[in-house]
């Protein structure tokens, strides 16, 4: 079982981004340094596909199936079980008989969300392919520090996916940014291209404004060759994304074993924040923790039913109030219950979203945390807001607004392999001062993972 959520990632010294790990024992810098290099990554890259070949041969899924089956066993609070494949079918064909037609619309959209997370399931599961984009990966995973048999076929996908949902915004950065850096020092016009690039990215003022400032200091030092000084923009991005978590005591944010973790996700009406709480609810599934799911979003119309669709699918635990318009923070007191019951590692809230009226979103926040304060004290609480990337700075404005009523532990940024910029990323921690926890670049259930600054500025800005 792969746990995600404690990778082995060695991001010290994370400026030597150019050069192999020591397992590939590259040679002194030489005139061929650059052809080295890439027969080293390209060396590593077939000892890691013949590790995972390997591992591929015995390894089967029903372990895993029936682990996260067994833990949905007990029912000791009134809560929603995960249903059988069989019986998913039929209630949803009921339930849009006799409901209104925005109701059924919203039951198709859930149905094609279901289809794209069986879609993604069947794609992580198949036969890894020795392609460019598994040397992509490998060598991002070596240039981390990673030795070749210790490289795991999900995370190979991953980087796949990560690369592909960020290609939109990847697609001609790379070549205008070569063209201006690799100039020498800059001048006006090239500071003012370097300017229009980042914000088109949805990169912010106040993020561009340091970027350009920094590269601007280095340029004058000393004239770099293209690649150099992409290598050098690539080392002031990872440093604005990672500084957030200098003053964070759980830098890595993962669940605490032998205590009960709670995670309140915020955020406004479809920026994604049910799908990623099933996203989670999977991704902690398969990385050996035990999740509930508590459907604490009461007001908004079909939430909870969303949210029981993604229990399903997760095999996660749903509680939920069957009645409309009740107390949030009741909600929540019955699934600490159940997690408490249940010996849970994680649980999984969602809140309610609301922007119109901050003192009202403030005081329900409020209330929700007194209740954990008085049933599980002891319990590791986290709060994480949940962005929509293709919102750029709409979105930001509205990050800020939850940063003034919620304590925010962190950001998760969705859709990023849409029409988004994956600019949005530096604005965020540059200006909110707030670490991102989460990505998401897709629709299905395996398209969210924790968020490693090194592997998004890699996917964002390799060619």
């Amino acid at each position: 079982m792969f746990n995600w959520f404690r990778r082995k990632i060695n991001k010290t010294e994370s400026e030597q981004v150019s050069e192999p790990t020591e397992q590939t024992q590259t040679p002194e810098v030489e005139p061929s340094e650059e052809k080295s290099d890439q027969d080293d990554y390209l060396n590593w890259a077939k000892t890691a596909y013949k590790n995972i070949q390997q591992r591929q041969t015995p390894s089967t899924s029903q372990p895993e199936e029936t682990e996260t089956a067994s833990e949905t066993t007990d029912n000791q609070v009134t809560e929603v079980e995960p249903e059988t494949p069989q019986k998913s079918d039929s209630p949803v064909k009921e339930k849009t008989e006799g409901t209104p037609a925005w109701m059924q619309k919203s039951d198709r959209l859930e149905a094609l969300k279901e289809t794209a997370m069986e879609k993604a399931t069947v794609e992580d599961t198949s036969p890894v392919t020795f392609d460019e984009e598994f040397v992509w990966s490998a060598k991002v995973l070596a240039a981390q520090g990673r030795a070749p048999d210790d490289v795991s076929q999900e995370e190979i996908n991953w980087l796949k996916r990560l690369r592909q949902g960020l290609g939109k915004s990847r697609r001609g950065l790379v070549n205008q940014l070569k063209s201006i850096v690799g100039q020498g020092p800059l001048n006006e016009d090239a500071v003012m291209e370097i300017e229009a690039l980042l914000l088109q990215a949805d990169t912010g003022i106040e993020a561009t404004d340091y970027i350009i400032s920094t590269l601007q200091n280095k340029l004058l030092e000393e004239a770099l060759p293209p690649e150099q000084a992409l290598e050098y923009l690539k080392s002031i991005l990872r440093e604005i994304l990672d500084r957030p978590l200098q003053k964070v005591v759980n830098p890595g944010f993962a669940p605490e074993k032998g205590v009960l973790n709670i995670w309140l996700l915020t955020g406004v009406n479809g920026a994604g924040k049910t799908t990623t709480i099933g996203k989670l609810a999977h991704l902690a599934q398969q990385s050996g923790y035990n999740c509930i799911i508590a459907a604490a979003d009461t007001f908004r119309a079909a939430a909870v039913e969303q949210v029981k669709v993604w229990g399903e699918r997760s095999n996660t635990p749903v509680i939920a109030n069957p009645g409309k318009n009740t107390d949030p923070a009741a909600v929540v007191f019955d699934g600490i219950s159940a997690a408490q019951a249940r010996d849970a590692d994680l649980l999984l809230v969602d809140t309610a979203g609301r922007l119109q009226n901050k003192k009202n979103l403030m005081a329900e926040l409020a209330k929700i945390r007194r209740i954990i304060d008085k049933k599980a004290e002891k319990a590791q609480v986290e709060s994480l807001l949940v962005l929509d990337a293709t919102l750029g700075q709409n979105g930001l404005r509205q990050a800020q607004v939850f940063s003034e009523a919620a304590n925010l532990s962190g950001v998760v940024l969705t859709k990023l392999d849409g029409t988004a910029k994956g600019g949005v990323a530096l604005a965020v921690a540059q200006q909110l001062d707030l670490p991102i926890r989460f990505i998401g670049v897709g629709e299905g259930i395996e398209d969210l993972r924790p968020f490693s600054s090194y592997e998004f500025v890699e996917a964002l800005l390799n060619e």
